[in-house]
Order: C-alpha cells, then sequence, then structure tokens
C-alpha cells in the first residue's frame, strides 16, 4: 500500500477477512481472483468490489440471490476458457454468448466484463492469440447485446506485457511481487 498499489486480489475466501481486517479497505478495492465454489458465496460478505471468476450462470444466479438478501450489488467478471482446456474454469465462448442476456438481466450483480487465464508456456507470445480472442469475444458481446463490458481481467506476471498491449485492463502480477508461492505440503 506504502508502494501505491490500490488494487489487492484475494485467491481464498478464508485468506481475505485477515488481510482485509489489518489492510483495512479505506483507498482499497479488493478483487477475488480465485475459483469460487458455490457454496462459499455465503461468505463474500462485502469484502470484494469485484470478483473476477463467475464461471456459470448458475453461480452468478447464486451470488445475485446473496447480494439482493444483503440489498447490494456486487461487480463481476465473467470467466471464459478461450483455450478450450479441460483443466481450465470458465464457460466456452459460445456457451456464454447464449446466456449473455441472462446474465445481464440479474439483479444483485454487475457484469463489468470478462476474465480468462491462457495455458502457461515461457513464451508470453504464446498467450497472445487466447488475449486476443478473449477481447474479440469482449467486442462481440458489447455489440450484439448493447452492453459495457469494459474491464478485461487477463495476463500473469509471465505475460502481462501482451495481455496490456492486447488490451487488458486488469492483471495479476502476485509473484513478481511476492516471489513464487510456496508448495502446499
Amino acid at each position: 500500500r506504502t508502494a501505491g498499489a490500490v488494487i489487492f486480489g484475494e485467491n481464498k475466501i478464508q485468506d481475505a477477512a485477515p488481510r482485509v481486517d489489518q489492510m483495512g479497505s479505506e483507498g482499497i478495492s479488493w478483487h477475488f481472483i480465485g475459483h469460487l465454489q458455490k457454496n462459499k458465496v455465503k461468505f463474500l460478505g462485502e469484502h470484494f468490489d469485484l470478483i473476477h471468476s463467475v464461471d456459470s450462470l448458475e453461480l452468478a444466479e447464486k451470488i445475485a440471490a446473496q447480494c439482493q438478501t444483503e440489498n447490494r450489488v456486487q461487480s463481476v467478471l465473467l470467466q471464459v476458457n478461450v483455450s478450450g482446456e479441460t483443466a481450465k474454469f470458465g464457460m466456452e465462448p459460445g456457451e456464454l454468448e447464449k446466456q449473455m442476456v441472462a446474465f445481464s438481466r440479474l439483479k444483485g450483480i454487475q457484469v463489468e466484463g470478462l476474465m480468462t487465464i491462457p495455458p502457461y508456456h515461457p513464451n508470453p507470445e504464446n498467450s497472445r492469440r487466447h488475449f486476443s480472442r478473449l477481447r474479440g469475444f469482449r467486442d462481440q458481446c458489447e455489440k450484439q447485446n448493447r452492453l459495457s463490458l469494459h474491464k478485461l481481467s487477463m495476463g500473469m506476471t509471465n505475460d502481462f506485457e501482451v495481455a496490456v498491449e492486447e488490451g487488458a485492463t486488469l492483471v495479476r502480477v502476485g509473484t513478481a511481487i511476492f516471489g513464487p508461492r510456496p508448495k502446499d505440503n
């Protein structure tokens, strides 16, 4: 924070609460960037300004319902699996395209953009086609559905420069700042 960082991301809900309590939320925007399980939605509370990883209409409906009971609107990004990897979370572009209107009509959430995580490759240029595809898909969704999807979350420490060149507005650079994560035992 003293270095000027104002957006912080958390992968796990249970790790967020102590950090938010420690650092506070004044002048900071907290983002949830990990996979969100439906049974954890009730623990979101008002900790996060943006959820990057809404990967199904069912999850979006659960978040929307929870937020309506709390009388608030949660900003979200829809996770798109543009690479088609079976090990990755996210909706296939065709699936999302069919459901975009349903997402935009949900009360309790505000869809602000899209997110993707391409396959890791040591050469960042190999990620460019995935970033370009997400940007193109976003542009198509905006045009067809008259939506404003102004946020694109894509790119990590290894490939964020390429992601920014392709239109990323949010990148994940925790490894560059904090170093590699310790291996779980």
